[in-house]
């Protein structure tokens, strides 16, 4: 009897959401990377495979063994070579660009965090989970206000 009422409880549910059209439709997609990638180059490059409109960071965990991040109100990267554990990886993905943030810690639990440039070496690891939103379209376009390349939000 139990196991029908959980049936029957999946099977209203499905049906209910397949009738409402209105119901959010997420995809979810996992990937790990390998020792030697590039993050971000490597979440670009699956991006693009998958055609992900719409995506955003779930989580991540992994190490780098080069760390490159642009500090708060700076033009240029800050790039060291060590050994970090990444302890939040978050942002926004879209066919027109990555807009990443990335929090690494040292072997003494030094945090630095920063947005996410090219560089970012993989020591043995990272393990990625991204959510994908079916209803929107993710655009970067130049903000006449901040002169940056901004998000811009398209419902379908």
């Amino acid at each position: 009897m139990k196991n029908f009422l959980l049936l029957f409880a999946l099977l209203f549910a499905t049906h209910l959401y397949s009738q409402n059209p209105k119901m959010s439709t997420q995809k979810i997609h996992a990937l790990r990377l390998n020792p030697g990638d590039d993050l971000k180059v490597k979440l670009n490059e699956f991006l693009q495979k998958e055609k992900i409109e719409a995506g955003y960071i779930l989580t991540c965990v992994g190490s780098l063994r080069e760390l490159s991040l642009r500090l708060a109100n700076q033009k240029e990267s800050t790039v060291v070579k060590n050994k970090f554990e990444i302890v939040s990886l978050m942002g926004t993905l879209s066919q027109d660009g990555l807009h990443l943030h990335l929090s690494a810690a040292d072997s003494t639990g030094k945090v630095i965090g920063g947005h996410l440039t090219d560089g970012n070496i993989i020591y043995t690891t990272a393990e990625i989970v991204i959510g994908e939103s079916k209803d929107y379209v993710f655009k970067r376009e130049t903000d006449s206000l901040t002169t940056f390349k901004e998000l811009k939000i398209i419902k379908k």
